[in-house]
């Protein structure tokens, strides 16, 4: 059908029984992929023609989406929404591009995202795809989808006679310029929020949606890779106005309760965060909220504020137990004593704490590692998340670390994946600190004093919920599994 030929498929690839083994059945959260969503939405009302497929939530529908809609330009875009999402999702993006292949399709894929950013002319030689996107994309696509030349065209890598040539990097875009997300493109009913955010809306997981507030982080993380896609180290906000609507448009063509908003820092401005508190509380969404904050970024003003407007939820990363290990990755601003404030200030306001801790940072050993796993212990929080350190491209550990010391493939990088492989330390094997991360894990949240907190604040059928997710043993190739 002539009429429904597009410019551009943007699909978000997806693997999630690889890289969570039996987690991804039902205890892991699927977010809508905004970062798509986004790109749509902006080329969308550049007046191209688009569509979308989420191959995590719909895999079935890629050929016949190729098939019903003949786009020009398919692209391919490999995000996620925390620093370890992206590059083990080239597991899938490969699935996706070996797929294409078989069927001879001959459209033209570009690879857009956070790793093929970090990497680009690694991915472009090893990927079958015809182009990569150096950057954020926006203009990048715009310019492909309007016909400019490659040559032309920022952000662009690409082949020319074998050679493979890059452009300059195209000007970061202002978030105020950003349409709403093109949530209408997606099927929103498929998604579902983390197992832990719902414990504050009675176990209800869906429906669920995301929201962004600001693009970008000012801090500088060793391990973190997030703002190798922007080039620089700084964060640009979006009006509260915009976010509002942004808001509005989830409320009330979804019904939507649970959402996250992705910022990688949105509790970083006090005036800010009241602003945009006050217009979700003058709006009475009665909404169920998480976001991200630092322990040094935050007020007792903002936090009782955020509170009201509905985060229940604050993620923090706090990522060691000992001052000397953050200092030694760019994490150092806070002593403990202010960890200890932060969590029971919040705690006091009613807002439920995810610590984000992690093992084997460089400089970790056995020791300063239990002392990661005693402060957990000792904050309590609602729920911890516990990572162990790799070397991300695009981080300043990736620039530094031994290639041999990296996972083999890309699957290595997923956290919870059979592949998974830590960096050694100077004193620890990837296997001892893998080992210690997952008996680290079980050892909390099967703690006696965590359950009973657990089963106090949401109810015994929570603290069952709990009790099943450590059922699930994660098999690791590392540990001989």
């Amino acid at each position: 059908m002539a009429d429904s030929k597009i410019d551009l498929l943007i699909v978000k690839p997806g693997s999630q029984k690889e890289l969570y083994g039996s987690l991804s059945k039902s205890l892991t959260g699927l977010e809508p992929p905004l970062w798509v969503a986004l790109l749509a939405a902006f080329v969308r009302e550049e007046g191209f023609k688009v569509a979308m497929v989420d191959a995590e939530v719909r895999p079935e529908t890629l050929m016949s989406a190729i098939a019903g809609h003949s786009p020009r330009f398919i692209a391919v875009v490999v995000s996620g929404t925390n620093p370890s999402a992206s590059t083990m999702n080239m597991l899938g993006t490969r699935t996706i591009l070996e797929k294409l292949k078989a069927a001879g399709i001959k459209t033209p894929v570009i690879l857009m995202g956070l790793h093929p950013s970090s990497l680009p002319e690694r991915t472009l030689k090893e990927e079958s795809a015809s182009m990569v996107c150096e950057g954020e994309g926006f203009y990048t696509l715009a310019d492909l989808l309007a016909g400019v030349a490659y040559k032309d065209i920022k952000g662009l890598w690409y082949r020319d006679s074998g050679e493979i040539i890059s452009n300059s990097r195209a000007e970061l875009v202002n978030p105020d310029d950003l349409p709403t997300p093109a949530w209408d493109l997606l099927p929103m009913d498929k998604y579902r929020a983390h197992n832990w955010h719902s414990w504050s809306n009675k176990n209800k997981r869906k429906p669920y949606g995301v929201i962004y507030t600001s693009l970008g982080c000012p801090f500088s993380c060793s391990f973190c890779c997030i703002n190798t896609i922007f080039g620089m180290n700084k964060i640009r906000f979006r009006s509260p106005e915009l976010v509002i609507k942004d808001i509005d448009y989830l409320v009330t063509a979804y019904g939507i309760k649970n959402i996250k908003i992705i910022d990688e820092m949105f509790a970083i401005n006090e005036n800010r965060v009241i602003e945009i508190c006050d217009l979700i509380i003058k709006r009475r969404f009665n909404l169920n909220i998480w976001a991200y904050g630092r322990v040094d970024t935050m007020s007792e003003k903002m936090i009782r504020k955020m509170k009201e407007a509905g985060i229940n939820w604050l993620c923090i990363g706090i990522e060691s137990g000992s001052k000397e290990i953050r200092e030694r990755s760019s994490k150092g601003r806070f002593n403990d004593e202010a960890v200890e404030k932060i969590v029971k200030l919040a705690k006091d306001a009613g807002i439920n704490i995810v610590g984000n801790f992690i093992f084997g940072l460089p400089d970790d050993d056995i020791e300063t590692m239990g002392e990661t796993l005693e402060m957990a212990k000792q904050l309590n929080c609602e729920y911890s998340n516990f990572y162990v350190c790799m070397a991300y491209p695009g981080s300043k550990l990736y620039e530094t670390t031994d290639p041999k010391d990296l996972p083999e493939s890309w699957a290595g990088y997923s956290q919870f994946g059979y592949e998974a492989k830590p960096l050694p330390t100077k004193k620890l094997k990837p296997a001892e600190i893998l080992s210690f991360r997952d008996r680290a894990f079980v050892e909390y949240c099967g703690s006696e004093r965590y359950l009973d907190m657990i089963s106090k604040k949401f109810g015994k059928e929570t603290a069952d919920d709990v009790e099943n997710v450590l059922q699930h043993r994660l098999k690791r190739r590392l540990l001989g599994d």
